[in-house]
């Protein structure tokens, strides 16, 4: 999760919301990910469908089986989909997405009886560290965008004009 985490520092140096994830097979990292959909300006550009691509690159397979991802946070309703597509085994969660996460928070995607493979899922690993990390992200964001709107509003004032 360690990794993971310091690929969501990478989305954040971005002005992405940090979300990081890599993935293990065999007990070594065959790929990394993190949160670029604003940088690439693709809503697929996910930090899980970032690593997966990588992964089935180096895996020479899109069946991810025997592999495990770890990401910081619950995965959303089409990461969660590529997820069981893939046929990871397992993913670990740093922390839950009350708002649109499907690994149990909202709904759990992973493991539906209706489809043709289940995810087993770990949650909660290193999450204060996760949730806090998102946190701190948007709080920094609500005043970047408060002291933008200021400096609008500043520079809309007509010269000369009395306060």
């Amino acid at each position: 999760m360690r990794e993971a985490i310091r690929q969501a520092r990478k989305a954040e140096k971005l002005m992405e919301v940090p979300i990081g994830c890599v993935i293990v097979h065999d007990g070594q990292i065959i790929a990394r990910g993190y949160n670029r959909r604003n940088t690439d300006k693709n809503t697929l550009s996910h930090a899980e469908l970032n690593a997966i691509k990588k992964a089935g690159r180096k895996m020479g397979d899109w069946r991810l089986e025997g592999c495990t991802m770890y990401v910081t946070l619950e995965p959303c309703q089409m990461c969660a989909g590529a997820l069981v597509q893939s046929r990871i085994d397992e993913v670990v969660i740093g922390c839950m997405n009350a708002k649109a996460g499907c690994a149990g928070s909202v709904i759990n995607l992973l493991q539906m009886d209706g489809f043709n493979h289940q995810v087993r899922i770990r949650r909660g690993i290193l999450e204060e560290e996760c949730s806090t990390m998102l946190s701190d992200f948007f709080r920094k964001l609500r005043e970047i965008k408060k002291q933008k709107k200021l400096m609008k509003s500043y520079s809309e004032e007509e010269p000369g004009a009395d306060s």
